[in-house]
């Protein structure tokens, strides 16, 4: 049997016990802006494609379904997008302040 190198857990857990502590308010404050901005993008976008100043609320009888259903998948999808980009870039840039290498990909080190 080959030993195979040990998978990382895709949960946080790479990051260090100070990069956690470090990341926590820097995460949730950049979560808020984060989900602030997918609103305000999410906004803008709706009003190209639909020509209306206001996005669908699910509960009102002006828009079909299909129109409300488009809008919450659109919505979620750009929080999605969003939400993660910020998560990222908010890691790489706590590991930058502490001056903590990036653990290395399981791609190169299979690789190697």
């Amino acid at each position: 049997m080959s030993a195979r190198p040990a998978r990382r857990r895709g949960d946080g857990s790479e990051l260090s016990p100070l990069e956690k502590i470090a990341y926590k308010p820097i995460g949730l404050t950049f979560g808020l802006v984060g989900g602030l901005i997918a609103g305000k993008v999410f906004g803008i976008i709706w009003k190209k494609i639909s020509n209306e100043d206001q996005t669908p609320q699910p509960l009102s009888d002006e828009y079909s379904t299909r129109e409300v259903l488009f809008a919450a998948t659109l919505q979620g999808a750009l929080f999605g997008l969003i939400k993660t980009a910020v998560d990222r870039y908010g890691m790489k840039a706590v590991r930058r302040f502490l001056d903590t290498p990036r653990p290395p990909s399981s791609r190169i080190a299979e690789a190697a």
